[in-house]
């Protein structure tokens, strides 16, 4: 196996890692002192200036979609990086050492996965009037997937109803845990539902384009994770009371909803699993140079044994996700979603679980520095921790992998299906 990034992917990381030098880490500082401003004036849901600037710049520097493959930007009409999903995956780690750069090269989520899933299965008059918007980063999207009342991490339990009524559909449920709803630039929602409960398990549901101005949507209150509400990107509660759309808006047709979430759902643990590890990199990063500055019992903490071996495992933990991630990324390309589902699965359990305690070590070497936002780890931490629950909990995958080693040893295979999970 060749572990080398391809020529084109090096030259990316070089130039990526320029503009976050010279443009995302300088900006941190004015990121947290404009959303403090926003919050006094009562403007906390608004789109940050700091943000907003940094867009053309990355745009004219060529760092702009990077995330779209050579397939979806063929059905979008647009053109992206031309990257693999193994060529994507280090640009990811690079700008997920801090958590709202992805946003400044319009790779964020869940935008990134809804551009995909528009452009592989919108019609031409969807494409037109939502991803050509989102591509350009003039307005952002969510995914309405997770629900309060019951099990979200089997998606078959979802409870909304997505029910013809001549030449529309008529939406009606209750959502939560919607990432991206609160942004007042978010002008659609995916929203999966139930279209025929009568259906086969795996056919009950679609996906439907719904605009985030229809009559019927109605956002409860915003949520907080771990006391941050992720301001002006939010998750919200909400509620789809009648809501019509035009039937065209269905996504390729009627009980199609988990084949789509398929498609959607690789890619995407990728990116997550590679920000995440860029974030546990930084906090690495942070727990040694803070390590080597602090004194404590007559030598630095550095020198103290136990930081010594947490650094060292931290070292282990990132490089074996890392490698785990890439050839999860690497089977995607060359055999396909359904071939690479128990690396996706494992990529899923590893990642996250991983970057907590990376984040969680170097927090204990920052002391009472870690638990406040002098230091990125705490607000780190909340992102690491929620991913254990964004796309399906840790269990669920679990489960499936152990299936399908099992299934390795039964005599007619494993007849597990990957799981569709998202949230709680």
């Amino acid at each position: 196996m060749d572990f080398d990034y391809s020529p084109k992917t090096q030259d990316l990381q070089a130039r990526l890692r320029q503009f976050m030098d010279d443009h995302i880490y300088p900006s941190e500082p004015a990121y947290a002192a404009e959303l403090a401003a926003n919050t006094a004036a009562g403007k906390r849901w608004t789109a940050l200036d700091t943000i907003e600037q940094l867009k053309p710049k990355a745009r004219a520097a060529g760092l702009w979609n990077l995330f779209l493959p050579v397939d979806s930007a063929a059905a979008s009409g647009y053109d992206g990086a031309g990257l693999t999903n193994q060529e994507y995956a280090p640009l990811a780690e690079i700008m997920g050492r801090v958590p709202w750069a992805s946003e400044v090269f319009n790779c964020s989520a869940p935008d990134t996965g809804n551009m995909e899933t528009i452009a592989r299965y919108g019609s031409d008059e969807n494409k037109a009037r939502w991803l050509k918007p989102l591509l350009e980063g003039k307005i952002r999207s969510a995914f309405a997937m997770t629900e309060p009342d019951v099990a979200s991490s089997d998606a078959t339990n979802i409870e909304t109803r997505i029910e013809r009524d001549g030449d529309e559909y008529v939406i009606n449920g209750r959502k939560w845990w919607i990432s991206g709803a609160a942004d007042p630039r978010c002008a659609v929602f995916i929203t999966m539902g139930k279209s025929d409960p009568e259906a086969a398990r795996h056919s009950q549901q679609s996906m439907v384009l719904v605009p985030a101005d229809a009559p019927g949507i109605r956002v409860l209150r915003p949520l907080n994770v771990f006391g941050y509400d992720d301001a002006p990107h939010g998750h919200v509660e909400m509620v789809f009371e009648n809501v019509r759309v035009p039937a065209s808006n269905i996504l390729l047709g009627e009980g199609r909803g988990f084949e789509i979430a398929q498609g959607r759902l690789g890619p995407g643990r990728i990116h997550h699993c590679m920000r995440l590890i860029g974030l546990a990199e930084r906090a690495l990063e942070l727990m040694c140079r803070r390590a080597s500055s602090r004194t404590a019992f007559g030598k630095t903490v550095a020198q103290q044994t136990v930081t010594q071996e947490r650094i060292a495992e931290a070292r282990c933990k990132i490089d074996m996700a890392r490698l785990l991630t890439l050839k999860a990324a690497w089977l995607m390309d060359v055999a396909g979603n359904k071939v690479a589902r128990t690396e996706i699965a494992m990529i899923k359990v590893v990642a996250p679980s991983m970057a907590c305690q990376v984040i969680d070590w170097a927090m204990q070497v920052h002391g009472g520095g870690g638990m406040c936002d002098d230091f990125p780890l705490a607000y780190a931490y909340a992102n690491a921790r929620t991913l254990r629950f964004a796309d399906g909990p840790d269990e669920v995958h679990r489960n499936a992998i152990a299936k399908w080693e099992l299934g390795k040893y039964a005599p007619y295979g494993s007849t597990v299906e990957p799981p569709i999970t998202r949230g709680c």
